[in-house]
């Protein structure tokens, strides 16, 4: 126990002492910030804009008054444009050169011709927009109101016009979801990126102190089954740390600098609760030391630092299947290969926890999952250790994966 600690105290004062790590987290924490400072931002821009450019002006033309001053109505439905509204006749020329002039960015002139309603849209190049037949559909709308009210209904018989319907959803499976998806969907994100990137620096830890030469030194001092825990559980520390700064800096812009209402929109605080914060945080534990044993393997069969990425490919696609195999299942909450998704040892990491928060999985698959990843983790463990132990001095070519079946095989 005393070696474990003293290789994890090693481990933790070389990781924090590098400039990668220090510069790499101000980056992020900084990033935070300024992201949760988005929307402030474009209202500062939007506030100091005093004065409206021809871009955001759309000239209607209504000379016969047909829609009987209705297209002020036009200003507040927020189309993202201010409408100019205009009873008098202005010929496509002058028009023409209003655009030409940036005065306005586009047109529309309407003419009644017996029941046809005429529209014709004056624009310097259409391009793929879908302006005019959103209008197409609002100008419609209008009409139909105008020639509602002409007709002399009472108000009540123009409210029996417009029903109200209201939907509710009933599903039949017994673990419906409930709760924001896309915000779900982040936070694994979040979680898999944490996981990776944490067990990715055991691989580059063993493969710089291969280099150095100071492995020699570790293995003549320790064992190596004592140098791979230790260095794990360095590292996840370190990561554990991490990721609780970068938390804590996040929900502090959160409460200073995001409005309420936004974040109630995104995500829904009640679905957070303290036993999911503890899966989380068993998740992360569980799903570090699985994929960090894996690049503790792969670590010790390379010599040179430029080896490394390589040697990786394998457990880095491992993980990205894993991910995605949790991300792309969430958009079926209630179905079989979510279930799946959260037991398999490689995926359950970023899959479990939100479908805890989801209210989908139940204790037996919890424990299950837990169950199957602590069997994959010892698993994993034996094979890297042994295969550790043979490939760690191993300064020649780099280790195919027949010398590593091999290495296993030997007593």
């Amino acid at each position: 126990m005393k070696d474990l600690i003293t290789v994890a105290s090693y481990t933790i004062k070389e990781m924090i002492k590098r400039k990668s790590f220090i510069i790499s987290n101000i980056i992020i924490l900084l990033l935070i910030v300024l992201g949760f400072n988005v929307p402030n931002v474009i209202d500062a821009i939007k506030g100091d804009e005093s004065k409206i450019s021809g871009e955001d002006i759309i000239l209607v033309i209504d000379k016969e008054n047909i829609f009987e001053g209705n297209l002020e109505l036009l200003n507040e439905m927020d189309l993202g444009k201010k409408f100019e509204i205009k009873n008098e006749e202005l010929l496509q020329d002058e028009i023409k050169q209003k655009i030409e002039e940036e005065e306005i960015y586009a047109a529309f002139i309407i003419n009644e011709n017996m029941n046809n309603i005429n529209v014709d849209y004056v624009v310097d190049s259409i391009g793929m927009s879908s302006m005019p037949q959103e209008m197409m559909k609002i100008f419609a709308q209008l009409y139909k109101e105008v020639k509602i009210q002409n007709l002399g209904l009472t108000s009540a018989q123009l409210q029996s016009l417009n029903g109200n319907f209201n939907m509710n959803i009933v599903e039949t499976n017994e673990n419906s979801a409930s709760g924001n998806t896309f915000a779900i969907m982040l936070l694994s994100l979040v979680l898999f990126y944490a996981i990776y990137f944490c067990a990715y620096q055991v691989s580059s830890s063993i493969t710089t102190e291969k280099t150095s030469k100071i492995m020699e030194t570790l293995v003549t001092s320790t064992t190596p089954k004592t140098i791979v825990l230790g260095k794990t559980v360095g590292i996840g520390l370190v990561g554990l740390l991490q990721v609780a700064v970068i938390i804590l800096v996040s929900v502090i812009s959160c409460n200073l600098f995001l409005d309420g209402e936004i974040l109630s929109s995104i995500l829904d605080v009640s679905k957070i609760t303290p036993i999911l914060a503890i899966l989380v945080l068993v998740y992360f534990i569980l799903g570090y030391a699985l994929y960090s044993l894996l690049y503790a393997l792969t670590g010790s069969t390379v010599s040179k630092p430029e080896d490394i990425n390589s040697a990786n490919s394998p457990v880095a696609i491992l993980a990205v299947i894993g991910f995605y195999l949790a991300y792309f299942s969430m958009m079926n909450p209630t179905s079989e290969i979510n279930v799946f998704a959260s037991i398999f040892p490689f995926s359950a990491p970023f899959s479990m926890p939100f479908r805890v928060m989801l209210g989908t999985a139940t204790p037996l698959q919890i424990a299950l999952s837990i169950g199957i990843m602590l069997i994959s983790i010892i698993v994993v463990a034996q094979v890297s250790i042994k295969i550790y132990s043979s490939a760690i001095l191993n300064y020649g070519t780099k280790i195919s994966i027949k010398d590593i079946f091999n290495m296993y095989k030997e007593k």
